[in-house]
């Protein structure tokens, strides 16, 4: 499938810590008020929409002395009425949990005559609604005393990993805080790391920072960590140990996966989307949280065994025009930390090769640049070789990471021939309609097993890998025998019947494992994935669908948030989970 644009980038925070991350900076805008009721003691409040766009907005607030004394300090509070987050504020201090906001006066615009006003704005991000808070309250104060801020609700920490959680001030102090993090209760195996001794400052403490938590790797338990300031309320937060439950060790056995033991595996799972677009395009390795909770919150769908995580070669092998902040060791790092997670968590990590370099214009052209920033009829041999033999490198050794080679090939429509797009697919080289030296599967296959990696290897058909017709005649040679077909099948397909599923796809699962990468549909339910599935149960193969990811909308997109929370689409495909055996 050719996937849509991704959404606008934004900056991203790890779950726990983003609900107490205060932010700041400045912009402005005027336009159209929209005026909100608020309660008042002294003042009040009305919010105004300045501008708005698909993704993001500009609002104010103005504060009116509507007392009979004049202002010497004021604090505006509110819960936005859609799915905000502010990421730029001026004229106030202003921290935002969850949807709640605070935000009070600065040393130059506390003092509000009566009958007179002040403001204040802020930029933000919005994901399904823009909607603007139902109420907003303006207090009167003299003077404001900062409380602490962390996190109240449970977090898990895995054995043998670290998480963390954040602390910031409400308020600005008219002094430095110390702010101490030490074990309250619990015996469990959970240790303070750097940052058990925080301090705010009058012109920092805005600035969430960072408390890490570190799991050991012997028994379970909660522990409650309490965060006290003298003279300053006292904030806690409870940690849960979690145990590890390692991922199964994969290999082939004729036509089906299996574990170290013999036993088949049958993977289910989804597609998480990020990782292929985030450092290309400068903002990040990931799109949204990609922590312990964050794979929790997977698990809570019955039989998730499997996540296959697209890449990028350009930012894993460094190339000059990629960030360096998200490029090579650094971008490494952090896909082998997702993995590490995933598989501690009892998951199979399938790595992709997604976006590749290469000028392609071609027939059904995903972009005209020679960079990794779309899909391409074939990887590129210059960097996707030296890439799998990095990857193979780096994972060879953990057989719960399994290779796919090349996420959608479609080298047929570059030569304009079905034949010669298989030989392409096969062999590489030069091919017609290509103009770069192309990698193919059998020059890949070579590159992982020249490492000693024995991992399981994916490889997905023509036509966007929803073609497997001609897999077997071209099925690369592969001297540990683990090859598995990778089959993509959304209902926008040429394949997306049952007759062309027992024509085309059940001879190859006849003869070895096959595996859907991916599959969807754009119409929010399940009336392609239903029967899909149930053939697929049928034939006893395992299927992964497009995508874990909060993009908005629902065609082919299964979570409205990274808690899990299903669209319609998601809700089919966690009904077909959870009605597996």
């Amino acid at each position: 499938m050719n996937h849509p644009a991704r959404p606008a980038p934004r900056p991203r925070r790890r779950r726990i810590a983003a609900l107490l991350s205060a932010v700041l900076v400045a912009a402005g805008l005027t336009t159209a008020t929209v005026p909100v009721a608020a309660a008042a003691t002294g003042c009040t409040a009305t919010y105004s929409t300045q501008s708005e766009w698909s993704g993001g907005f500009v609002s104010a607030v103005t504060v009116t002395d509507s007392g009979t004394t004049a202002l010497t300090a004021w604090t505006v509070t509110f819960a936005f009425g859609g799915d905000q987050k502010v990421t730029n504020n001026w004229n106030s201090s202003l921290v935002q949990s969850l949807e709640y906001v605070t935000a009070s006066n600065l040393n130059y615009n506390g003092a509000v005559a009566v009958g007179s006003s002040t403001s204040f704005g802020f930029q933000g991000t919005w994901g399904s609604s823009d909607a603007v808070p139902p109420t907003l309250t303006c207090t009167a104060a003299a003077t404001v005393t900062p409380a602490l801020v962390a996190t109240t609700t449970a977090a898990p920490v895995m054995q043998g990993f670290t998480d963390t959680f954040g602390v910031a001030l409400s308020q600005a102090p008219s002094a430095n805080v110390t702010v101490a993090v030490a074990r309250s209760s619990g015996n469990s195996g959970l240790i303070v790391g750097p940052g058990a001794t925080l301090t705010f400052t009058p012109s920092n403490w805005n600035a969430a920072q960072n408390v890490t938590i570190a799991a050991d790797t012997a028994g379970t338990g909660a522990a409650a960590f309490s965060v006290t300031s003298s003279g300053y309320t006292s904030t806690a937060v409870t940690l849960t140990e979690v145990a590890a439950t390692p991922a199964p060790q994969l290999h082939v056995s004729g036509n089906a996966l299996e574990n170290a033991s013999g036993s088949q595996v049958v993977l289910h799972g989804v597609d998480r989307s990020g990782a292929e677009y985030a450092c290309v395009q400068g903002w990040g390795f990931f799109d949204g949280p990609v922590d312990e909770a964050s794979i929790l919150a997977m698990k809570t769908w019955t039989h998730i065994t499997a996540v296959r995580v697209p890449l990028n070669e350009a930012c894993w092998n460094a190339e000059s025009y990629v960030n360096s902040a998200y490029a090579g060791a650094n971008y490494i790092s952090a896909v082998k930390n997702y993995v590490n997670l995933l598989n501690a968590n009892g998951i199979v990590a399938i790595l992709d090769l997604h976006w590749t370099d290469g000028l392609y214009t071609g027939n059904s052209a995903g972009c005209s640049s020679a960079q990794a920033t779309c899909q391409k009829p074939m990887p590129d041999a210059a960097e996707a070789i030296p890439f799998w033999t990095s990857v193979a490198s780096t994972f060879k050794g953990d057989n719960a990471v399994v290779f796919d080679l090349f996420n959608e090939p479609y080298a047929s429509r570059a030569t304009g021939d079905t034949t010669t797009g298989w030989q392409c697919w096969l062999n590489g080289g030069t091919c017609t309609g290509i103009g770069y030296p192309v990698a193919g599967m059998q020059s890949m296959v070579n590159a992982v097993r020249s490492t000693s990696a024995t991992n399981v290897l994916m490889l997905g058909g023509e036509e966007y890998s929803n073609d497997l017709s001609q897999w077997l005649t071209y099925e690369p040679t592969d001297p540990d025998a683990d090859l598995v077909a990778s089959w993509h099948s959304y209902s926008n397909n040429t394949c997306d019947t049952q007759t062309c599923w027992t024509s085309q796809v059940a001879p190859v699962i006849a003869k070895v494992p096959v595996v859907v990468g991916e599959m969807g549909e754009g119409d929010c339910s399940g009336t392609y994935i239903d029967p899909l599935t149930t053939w697929l149960n049928s034939q006893n193969t395992g299927y992964l669908a497009w995508t874990w990811d909060a993009w908005g909308g629902c065609s082919n997109i299964l979570i409205t948030d990274y808690t899990g929370n299903p669209t319609g689409f998601g809700a089919a495909y966690k009904a077909i989970l959870e009605a597996l055996p």
